[in-house]
């Protein structure tokens, strides 16, 4: 099995993102005024591209180094919030995917730039298209991952401090997004998240549900939305994504403000204000970064769960606890 998926994979490892033509098959004008404004979908080609075929993401997973995937098992519909790690087990590529089929969890295989040149240089090609179409439309600090989640899998309410979008390549599942503002999202909220990390743990209410966008999306359609807007994923299949983050001057200077009033918040108890610009915005910046250098902040920040379970090499969908 492992050497027939990595024989495989070796036949389209040279496989260009150059050579795959354009990721947008129908952009259109309306979306260079929509783009990081409005919760918008459209169509895209990656579910086409050879580095999404099964044989080729079985293969990856077998070479993913320990530590760079988070493997987490989650909660039914309508139960208590469940979030446990775990590891492959020795799996196969194939068998994680088949166990991942068959359970309740979803798989993140992060930074998988970093793992893979090729999902680098695909990013890139996606970047260069969207500033083709969005000029002055400047990012750094690409990332990209790949998203591998069961039918019955769930992604929590929470947002992120990053620019983001979400690639389908295979099933279907629904995306609630909302509003970036009280309730949804409060100052405290944001702050907090932007200085400790702890972004699992924004309250959600149900009735949140009747103000959300909510998109039914399967392959070959993408859906952005503006920065911080909260959101949550359900599941309708078997689930293949990926998913793409990005940092801009304005998302860096948000970011950096944001920490530093967390610190004001709680240490003077002052209503901070959001300029990022100008001497507040450089006095702030001063003061994340002391923070960040001094160490202070890392026994709030949260970290990594231990490994509690291993996926069950007999019963695909199952999993054995860790001792």
């Amino acid at each position: 099995m492992v050497s027939g998926t990595t024989a495989r994979a070796a036949e389209l490892r040279d496989s260009s993102s150059s050579q795959f033509g354009p990721i947008f098959p129908s952009w259109e004008s309306k979306h260079n005024l929509l783009w990081g404004r409005q919760p918008i979908c459209m169509e895209h080609r990656l579910h086409e591209h050879p580095l999404f075929s099964p044989d080729n993401l079985a293969a990856l997973i077998e070479r993913y180094p320990t530590g760079k995937y988070m493997l987490v098992h989650v909660g039914g519909r309508g139960e208590e919030k469940e979030w446990r790690e775990g590891d492959f087990g020795g799996l196969s590529g194939r068998e994680v995917i088949e166990s991942i089929a068959h359970g309740r969890m979803w798989l993140n295989l992060l930074r998988v730039h970093e793992i893979d040149r090729r999902y680098g240089d695909l990013l890139d090609s996606i970047f260069d298209e969207i500033q083709g179409h969005v000029p002055g439309y400047r990012t750094f600090n690409r990332i990209n991952g790949i998203l591998i989640s069961s039918p019955a899998a769930q992604v929590y309410y929470h947002f992120d401090t990053s620019g983001q979008s979400l690639w389908q390549i295979a099933g279907r599942k629904r995306v609630y997004v909302y509003p970036a503002s009280s309730p949804f999202l409060t100052a405290e909220e944001l702050e907090s998240v932007c200085l400790y990390h702890n972004e699992v743990n924004v309250r959600y209410e149900p009735w949140y549900d009747e103000y959300a966008t909510v998109f039914e999306i399967g392959p070959g359609q993408m859906l952005t939305w503006p920065l911080n807007a909260p959101h949550r994923v359900e599941n309708l299949e078997f689930s293949v994504s990926m998913t793409v983050e990005y940092g801009m001057r304005d998302i860096q200077r948000k970011f950096y403000v944001n920490g530093a009033n967390c610190m004001l918040r709680e240490r003077l108890g002052i209503e901070p204000g959001t300029s990022i610009a100008g001497p507040s915005y450089w006095a702030k910046t001063a003061l994340y970064g002391a923070a960040k250098v001094s160490g202070l902040l890392e026994a709030k920040r949260r970290h990594r769960r231990p490994i509690t379970f291993h996926l069950d090499p007999k019963v695909p969908g199952t999993i054995v606890e860790v001792a």
